[in-house]
């Protein structure tokens, strides 16, 4: 049972307002199912839609800003809980702590390090968390592909679909993740 679940996304709401809709959805559904959402703790982008959407509905929402951040990613005040730490690895070790599963949504640079960090904990049997992305309009398509040729040309085990997993809809990403 998924209590607390952590979503890598954007500090952006890019360009598609599919993005945010997808971000309200997810809110949306971890406010009703009472699922506790971590998160970077902002609240620009999608990450403040989603904590927004969370909070707006009652639910609870765990933020975590290195304090460099608290500026520039504009620090969410209304949040349940917010922790300010010292840089970005105590951030997604906490972020790992405090989670039972882990889900991508479309973002940067940053939600990819997060996203491939705590892959690459599974891989070497640190945890055994569930993790997925959520394929938001095709946008992590040329990702997976490339992942597939890192599989196909040896470079990562044949495995690692048992570990990463993804679906284009919120309803395919939750039952992925055993939060249905």
């Amino acid at each position: 049972m998924i209590k607390s679940l952590c979503v890598f996304c954007g500090s952006s709401v890019g360009v598609d307002p599919v993005y945010k809709e997808a971000a309200i959805q997810m809110g949306t559904y971890l406010a009703e199912n009472k699922i506790n959402l971590v998160y970077g703790g902002g609240r620009i982008g999608l990450m403040g839609v989603l904590a927004e959407t969370v909070l707006e509905n009652g639910g609870s929402v765990t933020g975590i800003i290195p304090k460099f951040l608290s500026t520039k990613e504009i620090r969410h005040d209304g949040l349940t809980q917010c922790f300010e730490v010292d840089d970005m690895h105590t951030r997604k070790q906490m972020m790992y702590q405090l989670s039972d599963a882990f889900v991508a949504m479309p973002g940067g640079f940053g939600t990819l390090d997060e996203l491939f960090e705590i892959i690459t904990w599974h891989q070497l049997a640190l945890h055994q968390k569930p993790i997925a992305i959520y394929n938001v309009h095709g946008y992590f398509d040329p990702l997976l592909s490339m992942v597939e040729t890192m599989q196909t040309q040896k470079f990562i085990p044949i495995d690692f679909q048992n570990y990463l997993k993804s679906d284009t809809s919120l309803d395919g990403v939750l039952t992925l993740l055993g939060a249905r």
